[in-house]
C-alpha cells in the first residue's frame, strides 16, 4: 500500500487504476477496529468497472500513529478522534490524490465518517452509500453499556491472545448472520490487536457522546447529495429500525423512502458476508444517479 501524510500522520491507501467507464472514484471507509482489508471481496467485483480507493483510518490497520504526534496541527482543545476530524482526514486525502468526483462507501463507523465527509467537501463528494450504519437516537443506558464494553475490549488486549486456539473461530462468528471463513476471523483478531489504543478509545468515546449522536441526523438533513443506506436483515449491532431512522432525515427518504435497502440473511459485516449483493446495489445506485 502507498502512504499519504495527513496532518503529520501516515495513512496507508490503495488506489486502483482508472477504467474506461470510470466517472467517479468509489472511496471506501472501514469501521471501528477494522481495516481496509475487508473491502477486498467488493473490489474484486467492482474494479473492472470503477476506480476504487481504500485506506486505513488513522490509528487502524497500517495507518499507525507516529511515536511523537504533532499537536500543533490540531486546534487547541479539539479532539482528533471525532467523526468530523476523521472526515477532515478524508477530505485532505481526496485533495492530495486529486480526486474531484467521489462516491463514499462507509461501513458502520465509516458510514458516519462518510456522511461527515460529504458535508465537509460537497464539491468533491457526489453521493454516499452507508453499509450497516445508522443511529441518531441516544439511549443513555444502552450507550453507556456499549461504551463500557468497548473500552474493556480495547484495554484488555494482551498480544498472547492471538495464540489462543479457536479465537479466530470466535471472531469469524461475531456480528454476522452466518459464520465467515476462518481467514476473516484471523484478520479481525489481527486488526483488533494492532489498533492504536488512543485512536480506538478516542473514536469509540468521541463518536458516542449524546451531542455527537444528535449531530448526525443534522448532517444527513443538510446533505444535498444522494445518500443511501444498506442494512443487514439480521444485523444485531445496527438494526434496520435505526438505519431507517437516520435515513429518514434525508430528502430522498422524505420524497419516496427508497434510500434504504435491506439485504436478506445478512449481519453487520455486509461487505464480507454478501459482497455480490452489495456490489449489485452499488452499481445500481451509481447508474441511477449518473447525470
Amino acid at each position: 500500500m502507498a502512504i499519504a501524510d495527513i496532518k503529520g500522520e501516515p495513512h496507508a491507501y490503495q488506489l486502483t487504476p482508472l477504467t474506461p467507464s470510470s466517472t467517479s472514484v468509489l472511496v471506501f471507509v472501514h469501521g471501528w477496529l477494522l481495516s481496509s482489508c475487508y473491502w477486498k471481496p467488493l473490489l474484486n467485483i467492482l474494479t473492472p468497472e470503477f476506480q476504487c480507493l481504500t485506506y486505513d483510518l488513522r490509528g487502524f490497520g497500517d495507518s499507525q500513529k507516529k511515536p511523537l504526534p504533532q499537536p500543533s496541527l490540531l486546534k487547541k482543545g479539539a479532539s482528533c478522534y471525532t467523526l468530523s476530524a476523521y472526515a477532515q482526514d478524508l477530505s485532505i486525502l481526496l485533495e492530495q490524490l486529486e480526486i474531484e468526483s467521489a462516491w463514499l462507501v462507509g461501513h458502520s463507523l465509516g458510514g458516519s465518517i462518510a456522511l461527515w465527509g460529504a458535508d465537509h467537501c460537497p464539491e468533491r463528494v457526489k453521493g454516499v452509500i452507508c453499509l450497516n450504519s445508522g443511529g441518531g437516537i441516544y439511549l443513555r443506558e444502552e450507550f453507556e453499556r456499549f461504551r463500557s464494553a468497548g473500552q474493556q475490549l480495547v484495554k484488555h488486549r494482551p498480544q498472547w491472545l492471538s495464540y489462543l486456539p479457536f479465537l479466530d473461530w470466535v471472531f469469524a462468528r461475531a456480528m454476522v448472520a452466518h459464520p465467515l471463513g476462518r481467514e476473516w476471523g484471523k484478520q479481525r483478531v489481527s486488526d483488533w490487536l494492532r489498533a492504536d489504543t488512543e485512536a480506538a478509545l478516542g473514536t469509540l468515546l468521541d463518536s458516542t457522546t449524546e451531542e455527537e449522536v444528535h449531530l448526525l441526523p443534522q448532517v444527513v438533513s443538510r446533505l444535498k447529495q444522494p445518500v443511501y443506506f444498506v442494512a443487514g436483515e439480521k444485523d444485531t449491532v445496527m438494526e434496520t429500525k435505526y438505519v431507517r431512522h437516520l435515513a429518514s432525515f434525508h430528502s430522498l427518504f422524505q420524497a419516496c423512502a427508497d434510500n434504504v435497502i435491506e439485504i436478506p440473511e445478512c449481519g453487520h459485516m455486509s461487505m464480507v458476508e454478501k459482497p455480490h449483493a452489495i456490489a449489485q446495489e452499488i452499481k445500481a445506485i451509481i447508474q441511477n444517479n449518473q447525470s
